[in-house]
């Protein structure tokens, strides 16, 4: 089904594969359709990074001026959506990087023994209490705790990424777990 560019904007139920097709070949009014439909998404997973909303907005423009100069790798093997989330969850790592922001991470061998107990009792806690929980994380371990629990990244796959060791990224991980809960058990 082929829609010219004037139409885009007046259909949102554009398939998915003509509005990629038509952003390939620069398609201004296909490009605003496709950031219409990610960017509140992109705009989470960014301020999940970054704590702070301004500075995931700013990441998110840049973001996308990516994913459409990109556009035309995307070879349409799994999930579009899953294709362009990396785009922006690496580019608020470029960001924290830029920014010295994991620098606060400990190795493993400065962390004291704390276990993370589980269990946490969730039903009087919103996800809107979770996000500004996470947004007040230290930055080290909220960058771990999105790319582990939230985004799937393995400790061996955050290490190589962010530079570090994979012990230090399980200790991170742990760390920040112990720290959400705590957060959490506060709320209730």
């Amino acid at each position: 089904m082929q829609h010219s560019g004037r139409n885009f904007h007046l259909n949102k139920d554009i398939p998915e594969s003509d509005l990629i097709a038509a952003c390939k070949k620069n398609d201004a009014a296909a490009q605003r359709v496709i950031y219409e439909r990610l960017f509140s998404k992109m705009l989470a997973v960014c301020q999940r990074y970054t704590g702070n909303r301004e500075t995931a907005r700013d990441i998110v423009q840049d973001g996308f001026v990516v994913l459409f100069d990109k556009i035309g790798t995307y070879a349409g093997t799994g999930s579009f959506e899953g294709w362009a989330r990396k785009i922006f969850v690496n580019m608020s790592l470029s960001y924290l990087r830029r920014n010295d922001a994991l620098r606060y991470s400990e190795p493993i061998e400065n962390t004291t023994g704390s276990s993370v107990t589980t269990g946490l009792i969730l039903e009087n806690i919103s996800a809107n209490d979770i996000l500004r929980c996470m947004e007040q994380m230290p930055h080290g371990f909220r960058t771990i705790f999105n790319m582990y629990a939230i985004e799937g990244y393995s400790h061996n796959e955050i290490a190589k990424l962010l530079e570090i060791s994979e012990s230090t990224s399980r200790s991170q991980y742990s760390r920040a777990r112990s720290w959400l809960q705590n957060k959490l058990n506060d709320l209730t």
